[in-house]
């Protein structure tokens, strides 16, 4: 094999198809990126046997051929080189040249028989959006995926397609976060993506209304077309919560709050908790204000912002991080948060409509019955 293509070009498709390589593995090939020179291309893979990446990028080809190189010193190497082309030779025995400007490096690469192929997709079914929409939906519902795989259907998002509206919805046991989206189909599906896919799919996306990104789904795995590079992925299995039924109704107190201003009074009073000294943040919604407080041994804090709510005043307990979160996912300047009760989860929603909704479960306060 031999080839010459543009290091920017080369340095941007590594850097993403490096995404989902596993840093250590049993397979050396798979902690390694797959370069297969045909025609007038370069085509890039990265692939741990659970999600791969594949892209190509335009190569003057002499030698057509493949090799896999390890991904992250050929990443440092190309992006430490200052020439404008890269040119690779492959030898015999997988020996390998990567020269650019004045530099050059000589690495031992591996047989490309030893790279797994991506799996083959069965016939699924198609669906389109504009890529930043789906950004959006990701960003605002991954905090709340979870984490430890107790129940590993819950490490992933459930995306609900039916009747023209997209919710995408993540559960932590804790807390629950839902993002909703018309769109242009009528199409009903329902699947559920690891979270740690989608957070490298998110960096893929383009905030752009206009850009569409393809989703196709099947039985078994998913494939995310994004403006020339193939994501796909094994899909997770397993009963997710049937999060309509978990839903509460109307809460008997509403607050409308202004975003930001809420945040940093958290942020504020949380000064004193840490992983070392835990306590609830104590919340008080009164008529037009709410107040926040904490107490560690480290001392007591205290803050409060401005409100309007309807309904009667109530004092809650919360994980200070946990609604910090939701807050932060809230892409508007103000929310409203709708109460039912002082040990019932509290819905965090904009203004107006029901765009996005995070639930955030209370923590009980000294004295709560």
């Amino acid at each position: 094999m031999r080839m010459s293509c543009e290091r920017a070009a080369l340095v941007e498709a590594t850097t993403n198809v490096s995404r989902v390589i596993a840093q250590r593995s049993s397979l050396p090939a798979l902690e390694g990126v797959r370069l297969r020179a045909y025609g007038e291309s370069l085509e890039l893979t990265g692939y741990d046997m659970e999600s791969g990446i594949t892209t190509s990028i335009a190569a003057v080809v002499e030698n057509e051929g493949e090799i896999v190189l390890p991904a992250r010193l050929f990443l440092d190497m190309i992006r430490k080189m200052s020439g404008e082309r890269v040119l690779v030779r492959v030898g015999e025995r997988c020996f390998t040249e990567v020269e650019c400007g004045a530099a050059k490096f000589n690495i031992v690469g591996i047989a490309a028989g030893e790279f797994p192929e991506l799996p083959q997709i069965e016939q699924g079914e198609g669906v389109s959006f504009p890529q930043g929409v789906l950004r959006s939906m990701i960003e605002q519902t991954l905090f709340a995926v979870a984490n430890t795989d107790s129940k590993p259907v819950h490490t992933g998002a459930l995306f609900d397609l039916s009747e023209g509206l997209l919710n995408v919805v993540a559960v932590d046991g804790y807390r629950l976060a839902m993002r909703s989206e018309k769109v242009d189909t009528d199409q009903t599906m329902k699947f559920v993506v690891p979270g740690k896919l989608l957070g490298e799919v998110a960096k893929l996306l383009k905030d752009d209304a206009e850009a569409q990104v393809s989703l196709t789904v099947s039985r078994q795995h998913i494939i995310f077309d994004i403006a020339g590079y193939m994501v796909i992925s094994r899909l997770l299995v397993g009963e997710f919560l049937d999060y309509k039924t978990s839903l509460p109704g109307k809460g008997n107190s509403v607050v409308n709050v202004a975003t930001r201003e809420m945040i940093e009074g958290i942020e504020r009073t949380s000064l004193l908790i840490s992983d070392r000294l835990r306590s609830p943040l104590k919340l008080v919604f009164g008529k037009n204000e709410i107040e926040m407080s904490c107490s560690t041994p480290l001392g007591n804090s205290y803050d409060r912002v401005d409100c309007e709510i309807t309904g009667d005043g109530v004092e809650m307990g919360f994980n200070n991080k946990y609604l910090m979160d939701a807050l932060k996912a809230a892409d508007t300047d103000r929310v409203r948060i709708e109460i039912s009760g002082a040990l019932a989860p509290i819905k965090v929603l904009p203004p107006e409509g029901d765009g996005f909704l995070f639930l955030v479960l209370p923590v009980r306060l000294r004295g709560d019955g």
